[in-house]
């Protein structure tokens, strides 16, 4: 009959949320409460020589280090581990197992360097150390790279080989199709242990699934208190625990692990919360880097619906390392639609040229704080009014420029009607596609976006580019006050924010000051409104 071990990675994988600051007495306590739960083996953290030792975090230069925050520690019948993503920490960074207090190192194996890890786990086998062998992504690996990785791991003859379900993509089928590959194939005295991601909500139900699987080759299986992890977390400790209790005949204390949910895990999940999230769910459904969503959503410029398209995209080589340029590539290509807009400019020309004055109105706090200034200014100039990306409360408008797919899709209900029965008129670029009826003027977004700067669809140079465009001599700016670097400051609306604002506020104020300085070459641009970019 098989054994089944229980590995707790809190302290470890549960770092990547707070940095592995956990404090002093966390630390301590999470351990201590890990061990009187009974759990088998318990990951303390991680070994990697650029940090510098800190007692408060569980991530350390050299073994040296992790001993100091075990010493004097009741282990119970726990063994310990560290983990070592390899690369990260030298060899003679390692003592002797006789001389420390971890039981065992498990080492992260990346496809790219695996003969050369392996290599490594060897020395740490030497030393003395029980050694896990974890291949992370194993979706990476075709049935026939698996067998060969198998052969080599054979060889090194560790004490557990790992399913590491990195981007938690694994569904019941294919957990079980790549642990009978390993099994059929792995000598009989090597665990194999499995290592779960909640991407799509299946890290406890595979969990269970490989517990009952019919082999009788021991297994552990890693879970953290309450799932905390990296991305959508890890299988919940205490779901483990409970589940061997009532159906294995464990005598895990899961009191314990809620008694460290309540008193060390949740003050953390309350500041920064992990768990199944659309990102996560994005990321696996298209088997890709959990930083490809991530970064796409924060642009805060597509729906669900375009980021889904531009991740199917992703070249298979690209998927599992996140490569910044190359996304940011796809998001450019996805958004040019590019179209013959000559009649719309056309038209506009027309239109703006009759109106004569123009009053260009932004998100900015100042639309709400100055607005009295603003009307003034358009009882006095009797101005065409238009707004960009938003429809403020306190004016009414004339017409509204969007780039912007998301913002379009929260607004589109409220174009239905604007200014009494009248319809809104809308100028929308070529990216952005209709809910119901084709937009008013319809313009081309490649013609108007700068692949030069990092954000290449900045809004208002964008509509600058479009005046210029129309040969519009004179226009007037309300609600752009440029960006500061706080959160939650640089809209009226703070449901508006970006969350890259704040970030790039010092190269969003220069790069948009300039611009307007070069436009200013070819047309009047004067401010209502207080702003960074009028220099």
């Amino acid at each position: 009959m098989k054994n089944i071990a229980l590995l707790d990675c809190t302290l470890r994988d549960g770092g990547f949320i707070n940095e592995w600051r956990f404090g002093r007495g966390d630390i301590v306590s999470l351990f201590e409460r890990s061990v009187s739960a009974g759990i088998d083996l318990i990951e303390a953290g991680f070994l990697d020589e650029r940090e510098v030792f800190d007692p408060d975090r569980t991530i350390t230069p050299d073994s040296e280090g992790m001993d100091r925050l075990l010493k004097g520690l009741y282990h119970g019948n726990s063994k310990i581990f560290a983990m070592i993503d390899y690369g990260c920490c030298d060899i003679s960074r390692i003592k002797d197992k006789k001389d420390s207090e971890i039981d065992g190192i498990r080492v992260m194996i990346k496809k790219k360097n695996r003969h050369e890890a392996i290599e490594f786990c060897r020395e740490l086998k030497k030393k003395g150390y029980l050694v896990g062998a974890q291949p992370v992504s194993v979706t990476g690996y075709d049935d026939e790279e698996m067998m060969e990785l198998v052969d080599e791991i054979n060889d090194l003859d560790p004490f557990a080989m790992y399913i590491v379900d990195t981007y938690g993509l694994l569904d019941r089928k294919q957990l079980l199709h790549i642990f009978d590959l390993i099994d059929g194939r792995l000598k009989k005295g090597i665990k194999i242990g499995y290592h779960a991601h909640n991407n799509f909500q299946l890290a406890f139900s595979n969990s269970v699934a490989l517990m009952e699987t019919a082999s009788d080759r021991d297994i552990i299986i890693d879970g953290s208190a309450y799932g905390m992890g990296k991305s959508a977390g890890n299988c919940p400790l205490e779901l483990l625990t409970a589940y061997m209790n009532e159906n294995k005949g464990s005598a895990y204390h899961t009191s314990q692990i809620l008694e460290m949910i309540d008193t060390g895990i949740m003050k953390i999940y309350e500041k920064s919360p992990w768990g199944y999230q659309m990102q996560y769910f994005l990321c696996a459904s298209n088997d890709c880097h959990p930083k490809y969503p991530q970064y796409l959503l924060k642009k805060k410029t597509l729906s669900v619906k375009q980021v889904d398209d531009i991740l199917s995209g992703i070249e298979e080589k690209e998927r599992l390392a996140f490569n910044q340029q190359y996304i940011e590539k796809l998001y450019v290509e996805y958004q040019k639609n590019n179209i013959n807009d000559e009649e719309s400019i056309r038209n506009l020309s027309s239109l703006l040229k009759e109106a004569g004055s123009i009053l260009v109105l932004g998100p900015g706090p100042s639309i709400k704080r100055e607005k009295e200034r603003i009307r003034a200014y358009i009882e006095k100039e009797k101005p065409l009014v238009i707004s960009i990306n938003f429809l403020p409360g306190d004016f009414e408008t004339d017409m509204l420029f969007i780039s912007n797919s998301k913002r379009y899709m929260q607004l589109s209900s409220a174009l239905e009607k604007r200014n009494g029965e009248k319809k809104l008129p809308v100028i929308a670029t070529s990216n952005v596609t209709a809910v119901k009826d084709d937009f008013d003027y319809n313009v081309d977004y490649s013609g108007l976006i700068d692949e030069s700067f990092e954000i290449p669809d900045n809004s208002l140079p964008m509509f600058l580019r479009l005046l210029l465009k129309t040969g519009v001599k004179d226009a007037a700016l309300a609600g752009f006050d440029g960006y500061i670097a706080e959160r939650g400051r640089n809209y009226s609306d703070p449901g508006m924010e970006y969350e890259f604002a704040a970030d790039y506020a010092i190269k969003l104020n220069s790069y948009t000051g300039n611009i307007i300085s070069d436009v200013r070459k070819k047309m009047s641009v004067s401010f209502v409104t207080g702003s960074q970019y009028d220099r």
